[in-house]
């Protein structure tokens, strides 16, 4: 451990400005291995209690929620409301800013951090998945209620502060089945008799395709079409432009992050492309999108579009749909919008 930590410390020296999961990259860990060469300094080891964490994370008052994969950071300042995690399949966490579907059979160990930065001191409680990734964190902002950081510290603190860490690999992703022996009629079938968005997982799990093969597979092109990557942009200007309230969900196994609402200050930032917002920021690495698709699902509300972006391994990056709630209908502005999108050449 204490040869990771110095090869830390010195990369740290040399690039004052890099990231944790960057440099965890560059030394060959993870992140949850580097922060635990801090324990007993700026990191605390938490009670694997993710649910009442989450729970008591309202207490903390307006912070910032960060969600991310590889390719999106997504940023969300707001209050931790409405906790619900009855099901056994996803817990909740929904509010109008802060938006949460949360898997918590990916969730492993948690950390409260205090470091000292450029900027002051800044605490968080940040979540791990098995494999040493981060699944979610949660920053104190100036408006948070730093009194109750500390007693949730304390309340959580687990009683082995070891620098032991279990790390497994994780399953790598079945292999795509080839076409022929998809039921490719029974699909297309099920798919143009939807009732509900949620019911797609399902669907791709009854016929056994993947999400960028069912995509390819669809009924005809009104229900999935590839568009050119640089729509998604074009689509996000657009709707900065526009004032239109839209839709962001990023994720990653454990955790998918929503905001809801407009979007207003669009920049690019080499070849990432952000929205940088008061209280929503998103970062999107343009380099990374392989596919781009317009997906359309019948509903009983009517027909719901996405924007859909993928990477190399046929994974989702972010998702875009218009403001809606079940039982109204999607923003006729949208459908415009993605039309419009939809037009540019591939």
């Amino acid at each position: 451990m204490t040869t990771l930590k110095e090869q830390w410390d010195a990369l740290k020296t040399q690039n004052p400005n890099m990231r944790i999961r960057n440099a965890a990259a560059e030394l060959g860990v993870s992140e949850a291995e580097l922060l635990v060469t801090k324990l007993g300094k700026e990191v605390t080891k938490l009670k694997p209690e993710f649910a009442a964490i989450l729970t008591d994370a309202e207490q903390l008052g307006k912070v910032m929620a960060l969600t991310r994969n590889d390719d999106c950071v997504h940023e969300r300042k707001g209050v931790y409301l409405n906790p619900d995690f009855s099901s056994p399949h996803a817990g909740l966490l929904v509010g109008a800013d802060i938006d949460l579907r949360i898997f918590l059979m990916h969730w492993s160990t948690a950390f409260a951090v205090v470091e000292n930065t450029g900027r002051g001191i800044q605490k968080s409680l940040q979540f791990f998945g098995k494999d040493g990734l981060a699944i979610h964190k949660i920053y104190l902002t100036k408006d948070s209620n730093d009194a109750y950081f500390d007693e949730l510290v304390s309340k959580y603190k687990a009683e082995d502060q070891s620098p032991a860490l279990e790390i497994s690999a994780i399953k790598p992703k079945a292999e795509e089945k080839p076409d022929s022996e998809i039921d490719i009629p029974g699909f297309q079938e099920a798919w143009k008799n939807l009732k509900d968005t949620h019911d797609f997982f399902m669907l791709l799990r009854k016929f056994g395709v993947s999400r960028v093969q069912a995509l390819r597979l669809a009924p005809d092109t009104t229900f999935a079409k590839k568009i050119d990557n640089s729509s998604v942009v074009t689509m996000l200007e657009k709707a900065a432009e526009s004032g239109l309230s839209i839709m962001a969900f990023t994720g990653n196994r454990g955790n998918i992050q929503i905001h809801t609402g407009p979007i207003k200050k669009t920049l690019w930032h080499g070849t990432w492309f952000n929205v940088m917002d008061p209280d929503f920021n998103l970062h999107l690495n343009t380099e990374s999108i392989v596919e781009s698709w317009v997906v359309r699902k019948p509903t009983e509300d009517g027909i719901v579009t996405a924007v859909e972006v993928f990477d190399k391994e046929g994974e989702i990056i972010v998702q875009f749909f218009g403001k809606r709630k079940p039982g109204i209908p999607e923003l006729e502005e949208w459908r415009a919008l993605v039309n419009e999108i939809e037009s540019i050449n591939i």
